[in-house]
């Protein structure tokens, strides 16, 4: 199988899209820690703290995930170096690697959003038990 300088090229899409799902991400945890922040000052509560706590490990995921994304990416442009000097397999070591990195981006992602998912139902379940003790 002959690896094609236009292989590698098309994580350049791919790693661009992620990374602004990654960032839109980070940006509505860092508006929300913020606004924690806030209302902890305002009256400390053990229930922030454990909120602060989820926060911490989800923003540590999707720095980590933006790292292997970029990385990633670069071992795409070294891939295509070694296309370009006709250096194939060596290239497609890289290529599988920056794949390989992909893949546990596109994993860490995963385990990120299980992790908000989780916040969220503990969120409505809150909401559910005041509403059930009004009516």
């Amino acid at each position: 199988m002959e690896l094609g300088i236009g292989t590698p090229a098309l994580l350049f899409s791919t790693v661009s899209l992620l990374m602004i799902a990654f960032t839109n991400r980070f940006m509505s945890m860092a508006s929300l820690i913020r606004g924690l922040h806030e209302k902890f000052q305002q009256n400390p509560d053990d229930s922030i703290l454990k909120q602060i706590e989820n926060l911490r490990l989800r923003m540590k995921l999707i720095q980590n995930m933006q790292i292997i994304a970029i990385l990633s990416l670069i071992l795409s442009v070294i891939c295509m170096f070694f296309i370009f000097f006709e250096m194939q397999m060596v290239a497609r070591w890289f290529f599988g690697i920056a794949l390989l990195g992909m893949s546990v981006a596109l994993m860490l992602s995963a385990w990120e959003i299980t992790i908000s998912t989780k916040a969220l139902e503990v969120e409505l379940s809150d909401m559910e038990d005041i509403l059930a003790k009004k009516h």
